[in-house]
């Protein structure tokens, strides 16, 4: 059946590591792309910051690159749509500019003053249990203890940069700045609000405030922005940024999602317990669930989606790519004066080593918590490294240890997402820029025990999640379409001949975490800094 006259959508992909402006067709096929990096600034405090001005600038540089080469024809892009990594706080006057860095998805700084506010006469694991029973109620989870949620960056703000907490208009998350600076509206989705934890989430359909959640919070209500449904119109472009970027004028934004939920449309994982695995700079193992419900001991919760009426379970490893980023600046580290190596040929060489190392990497087992986790444990002071070293271990066995130990964290988190949803999780696609590397793929393959299915442009999912919720918006598209439409590049299968050398290093691994839990906490209890506001 022919398709008419084809439609374009720009899809906006703001990462932790920069951002991504794509095109994609109205049906998901994609068509080109620009990228710019962002700097990340992390402090000896548990601090991580990014700065919003960086996240513009890399946006509008990427998209003008990409518009001006004409891929396809300007009249004929349709909307643009923004997803953006989650969980990141920027505090903004009434005009909209941000009154200091964001506070991002890594930062623990305000763990002290979340734990404030969960206190009570009355505790279960941490929580004063009326509370907890309240949060679970509405919202479908709680608070982490990690410091790690938006609702924790705003009580650092509030508690440690009053000045700036009490010029705050809004706080916004990430995606929702960046559709402030595409259209001057302040507003969030449904699900980007969902971890500040002061919404009553129990009509999918209508998420709310909470006036109780909210005094709880200590936060003020008229510093939170208005919430719409991630499919509604959230206005026209503005004529400048139309202007600067060479789109038509009065080109409609959609309010979007952040980058978990726009992954899990873009994997093609789109019906109730179909799951997909993303490997980027964090990690998570996700499906889509008909049920609200919590696991308030492995940090786990059904949340709203960005399918309208639907739940998705989150989860969130904090390291994963990023690890594989570590070891390249480990190994590749060059001297100022050379020229720098393109980071992609390094990680193709990496790729090859880890391709030539026997299954098991000689029993070393590389942890991944290089700054903390969240899920299946919530823990921001436990730390990763290469365990079971001697003076054998060669440099190829520990690239591919990395490589491994990524997937066991990914198989500790699939044993508890499968007790979740009370069902095996099988044929997982995979997703992001790891998933690039079929020798990660088939690594998971062999670990999981599961059909690994690499979909097609792997890296391009979060984007693809997001032009396609713009196509939903506009009617060009439906939910039980998406499915289909996402192309499956190659299935790995589990080879029965690693199986026993997996079952084997992933009880290490598993043991390695409760055997040094307690000297990492002892270790890494953050220096306190009394600082003013960075820019």
């Amino acid at each position: 059946m022919s398709r008419g006259k084809s439609e374009y959508v720009i899809a906006i992909d703001l990462g932790t590591s920069g951002s991504k402006v794509s095109l994609f067709d109205t049906y998901g096929e994609f068509v080109d792309c620009e990228f710019e990096k962002v700097p990340l600034l992390l402090f000896p405090d548990g601090g991580a910051e990014q700065r919003p001005e960086d996240w513009w600038r890399a946006i509008t540089e990427a998209a003008k690159r990409l518009l001006t080469k004409r891929t396809v024809p300007t009249d004929a892009i349709i909307a643009v749509n923004c997803t953006a990594q989650w969980s990141g706080t920027v505090p903004v006057d009434e005009d909209g500019n941000n009154l200091m860095n964001c506070v991002i998805w890594m930062d623990s700084r305000g763990a002290e003053y979340v734990k404030r506010i969960i206190y009570g006469p009355i505790m279960f694991e941490g929580y004063s249990i009326p509370k907890l029973i309240r949060w679970l109620r509405l919202t479908g989870g709680a608070p982490s203890h990690s410091g790690k949620d938006s609702i924790a960056h705003i009580l650092y703000i509030k508690n440690e940069l009053p000045e700036i907490y009490n010029k705050a208009y809004k706080f916004l998350e990430p995606k929702d700045y960046i559709n402030l600076k595409l259209t001057g509206r302040f507003a969030a989705s449904f699900d980007s609000i969902t971890l500040h934890w002061v919404t009553d989430n129990r009509d999918i359909s209508n998420v709310k405030y909470d006036d109780k959640l909210v005094k709880i919070s200590t936060i003020d209500r008229q510093k939170l922005p208005d919430l719409l449904g991630t499919v509604e119109i959230l206005g026209p472009i503005k004529k400048e940024v139309a202007v600067e970027w060479g789109l038509p004028e009065n080109l409609p934004v959609v309010i979007g999602t952040p980058d978990t939920q726009s992954a899990a449309i873009g994997s093609g994982a789109v019906r109730d317990f179909e799951s997909h695995f993303y490997i980027g700079t964090s990690s998570w193992l996700i499906c889509h669930v008909p049920f609200k419900k919590t696991d308030l001991f492995h940090n786990m919760a059904s949340i709203p989606s960005a399918l309208p009426g639907r739940y998705l379970l989150a989860t969130e490893q904090e390291c994963a790519g990023a690890c594989l980023n570590f070891l390249k600046n480990i190994l590749y580290h060059e001297d100022e004066s050379q020229e720098e190596t393109e980071p992609q040929e390094v990680f193709e060489v990496l790729n090859r080593i880890a391709q030539a190392v026997p299954a098991g990497s000689g029993k070393v087992i590389f942890t991944p918590w290089l700054f903390g986790e969240r899920t299946p444990v919530d823990d921001h002071h436990i730390r990763g490294g290469f365990h079971n070293l001697s003076l054998d271990t060669t440099r190829e066995q520990l690239v591919r240890a990395v490589f491994e130990g990524v997937a066991y964290n990914g198989r500790w988190l699939l044993g508890y997402a499968e007790k979740f949803v009370k069902r095996r999780l099988d044929a997982i696609n995979i997703i992001g820029g790891g998933a690039q590397s079929k020798v990660w793929c088939q690594i998971c393959a062999d670990v999981f025990d599961r059909p690994i299915r690499q979909v097609k442009h792997p890296i391009q999912a979060n984007a693809r999640g997001a032009a396609l919720l713009a196509s939903m918006a506009l009617g060009r598209v439906t939910v039980d379409e998406i499915a289909e439409r996402i192309h499956i590049a190659n299935t790995f299968e589990p080879k029965p001949e690693n199986r026993c050398i997996y079952d084997e290093l992933f009880k290490e691994f598993t043991r390695i975490y409760s055997s040094t839990k307690g000297y990492h906490a002892r270790l890494n209890k953050p220096q306190k800094v009394k600082r003013s506001s960075r820019r």
